[in-house]
């Protein structure tokens, strides 16, 4: 049995294991640990109002496994904070956060500065376009790391093998997921192809691991946590649940395009950082694509800026929040 094989046998989980959630929280409460719920936003008054009412009355209110719940929020033009506010989510604008470092639009904005606002020595992050939200997108992340100290960082993914008239259909992630990450990772980082769903929006995480390692604010954010954690902690830090089934929004060809410009960006930055990859000079940050107007045949230029923020602990405001000795 390879590495690989072990790893998916003893760190791959289905939400369906943990479904005693009295002895989830009885053993949450023997360990002390405090649990925060981060759903970042943008635009998404359709969805967040169900979103929030179900974590708050099934795992605040029936069962008390989130301490927290917040929104963080980048500056919606929409009621998304107003919704999320009226069902009792705490909300946040990222811009209000920690002013002294400044705001950059960016998903992996929110999520660290979601390090410094919240309290939870766990904090799990859900994205906030879901619609067919269950409580088993929190607690089916949460369980491994109250249930297993040595796991640090628990991914989602979606959908199951399931054998039908003799057949498998193949289990895997989205698009970029498989045409991009799958493949990159398949020749530089072979052990962490185990991970089905690379690129997924919900995952939870120790904060002792999260506080250490860098942020890129925007598409690379997800990419750059798996080699960043698995090349300080190993793949037995990481473990994945199984969901079964996500419903959200798609997203075209050309956005899609514009999210993979990002996550190569970030990967080969950390390639090359780790020594593998050697590269000189700053990559670009323009991506350059195609549309017709007026049969003519014009190029148009994306500025898709790939930024990182530092690791929390090194700021002396988190340090002094925390109560930590000063660097």
């Amino acid at each position: 049995m390879t590495d690989i094989e072990r790893w998916l046998e003893s760190n791959t989980f289905h939400h369906g294991q943990f479904w005693d959630l009295m002895r989830l929280i009885e053993e949450k409460e023997r360990q002390g640990l405090s649990i925060s719920l981060c759903i970042p936003t943008l635009n998404e008054e359709k969805t967040i109002g169900k979103e929030v009412v179900l974590f708050k009355s099934e795992l605040m209110d029936r069962y008390p496994l989130l301490d927290e719940i917040a929104v963080i929020d980048s500056g919606s033009a929409d009621r998304t904070l107003e919704v999320a506010a009226a069902f009792g989510a705490d909300v946040y604008m990222s811009a209000d956060i920690l002013p002294s470092q400044g705001f950059k639009r960016g998903k992996g904005e929110n999520l660290w500065k979601a390090i410094y606002q919240l309290k939870g020595d766990v904090i799990v992050y859900v994205d906030a376009d879901i619609k067919n939200i269950h409580p088993r997108f929190a607690y089916g992340l949460v369980a491994p790391l109250i249930y297993r100290p040595e796991v640090k960082y628990v991914k989602a993914f979606y959908d199951r093998p399931l054998a039908t008239a003799g057949t498998i259909r193949p289990l895997g992630g989205g698009r970029v997921t498989e045409i991009l990450v799958r493949p990159l990772f398949s020749l530089f980082f072979p052990e962490l192809t185990a991970l089905v769903q690379p690129l997924s929006g919900e995952y939870a995480v120790r904060r002792e691991v999260l506080e250490q390692i860098h942020f890129p604010i925007g598409y690379g954010v997800e990419t750059s946590h798996l080699i960043d954690v698995y090349t300080r902690w190993g793949l037995e830090a990481f473990a994945q649940t199984d969901l079964d089934r996500r419903v959200h929004r798609h997203q075209t060809t050309r956005d899609l395009g514009r999210m993979a410009f990002g996550i190569l960006r970030a990967f080969l930055r950390r390639a090359r950082d780790h020594g593998i990859i050697p590269l000189e000079g700053e990559l670009t940050s323009i991506l350059r694509q195609f549309q017709v107007h007026e049969e003519h045949y014009e190029q148009v230029l994306y500025e898709i800026p790939e930024e990182e923020r530092p690791p929390m602990i090194s700021l002396p405001e988190y340090r002094r929040k925390r109560g930590l000795e000063p660097t």
